[in-house]
């Protein structure tokens, strides 16, 4: 086996994995079910929204020529005709120098075509003083301001939030048309791997990618199976590949992506179908392998904590969102001004920890291998290919944890 095939930048290893991503299937589920689910198709609205003219104060319906000019001073004098009720179209019919009580929320009464705050006006008997003008259409939603009847009110690749969940009830969606849950298995490899609840002996370590990327997974909206701690054996490897892929949409294999020729995971994945990518231009990360195996995506990640991380995150997760039909919105950023200078290496990508004190970004140097500087970071600042590092004072994006 090569050493590498090809190291190729990131972009395009982010082209060539959602390239291989199966298409998502689609199932129909109740409402209150769909919350952070993907939305499968556009969503329009059945009805217009508001149904009617809706008052969004407490006050006084009324026609705004005749609040024309009021103050203080010289108040205008309208005639309190009755209330509007809520829930029920109001019977009132306005006339000129004529207003009605309606609450927020209320219905327009016909004749009326503003509504002037309560806080603005002084009730006398039945008689109201306005004490400053209204322009026609103040303090009121139209009919089909909101939404319009037939119009999209949600979009095809949304994941749905709490308040996507009010608008699909408002439009009347009791069952949503959501994609599928992408099943991901998860295999960490290695010899030196012992469980968490195990105490390493000599040169052991915990397998902590296991739970980390399992963690990651789950809150990017995918359903997880852990399969444990397979060693660095050809048949056992083999087998637990075969068992994941039968058994989920995608494989992330954690470590055994290196150069190291006693690795397996590129001879396998070859030998079960084709590697398309062993090599990224990305730190930490290099080793990324991209591979295919019976039509579903097998990610080789890093064996080190922080490389599998960056590398599931840069490259995995635009992957999971082509599986789960989400368009993927902007990641999470904070502007920041760097403490420090960075270099960088031309003709790579990297990924620099740092951690966020006040307006500033302090990078967290230290080993792919490091834990710590995973815990004491708030996110990663990226470094373009094409630099050769940023300097302090700079303003930067940091990408958020």
């Amino acid at each position: 086996m090569s050493l590498f095939l090809r190291t190729i930048p990131v972009e395009e290893a982010i082209r060539i994995a959602t390239g291989v991503a199966p298409a998502p299937r689609y199932e129909e589920i109740p409402l209150e079910d769909a919350g952070g689910r993907v939305l499968a198709r556009d969503v329009a609205a059945d009805v217009d929204i508001p149904g009617f003219d809706r008052s969004v104060m407490d006050g006084y319906a009324v026609r705004a020529s005749d609040t024309f000019g009021a103050g203080e001073a010289i108040p205008s004098l309208l005639s309190l005709r009755g209330t509007v009720m809520m829930g029920r179209t109001p019977e009132i019919v306005l006339q000129a120098g004529e207003c009605a009580y309606i609450p927020t929320g209320g219905e327009l009464p016909v004749g009326a075509d503003s509504v002037v705050m309560i806080e603005h006006s002084e009730a006398i008997g039945d008689q109201i003083l306005v004490k400053r003008p209204v322009a026609n259409g103040e303090n009121l939603i139209r009919r089909g301001e909101d939404f319009t009847r037939g119009k999209p009110v949600l979009l095809k690749g949304r994941r749905l939030t709490p308040p996507d969940l009010g608008v699909l009830a408002a439009v009347g969606c009791h069952t949503v048309p959501v994609c599928s849950i992408p099943a991901i298995g998860v295999i960490s490899t290695g010899n030196e791997l012992i469980p968490v609840r195990k105490t390493p002996i000599g040169s052991q370590i915990r397998d902590s990618n296991s739970v980390m990327l399992g963690a990651y997974l789950q809150r990017a909206g995918c359903r997880t199976t852990l399969y444990g701690i397979i060693p660095d054996e050809r048949k056992s490897l083999a087998n637990a590949l075969q068992t994941a892929l039968a058994e989920n949409d995608a494989v992330i294999l954690s470590g055994g992506s290196s150069k190291d020729e006693r690795d397996l995971c590129a001879d396998l994945i070859g030998e079960c179908g084709e590697i398309l990518v062993h090599g990224v231009a990305i730190a930490p990360g290099k080793p990324t392998i991209i591979g295919k195996c019976r039509g579903k995506p097998v990610l080789g990640l890093p064996g080190h904590p922080a490389s599998a991380l960056v590398v599931l995150d840069r490259i995995g997760r635009p992957l999971l969102a082509e599986m789960a039909g989400e368009v993927m919105r902007p990641a999470c950023t904070r502007s920041a001004q760097l403490a420090q200078n960075v270099p960088s290496i031309r003709g790579r990508e990297d990924y620099i920890r740092v951690r966020l004190e006040g307006n500033r970004a302090s990078p967290l140097f230290g080993k792919s291998g490091l834990l710590n500087t995973l815990v004491q970071s708030d996110g990663l600042i990226r470094i373009p290919a094409g630099s050769e590092g940023l300097e302090e004072g700079e303003t930067v994006e940091v990408i958020l944890w």
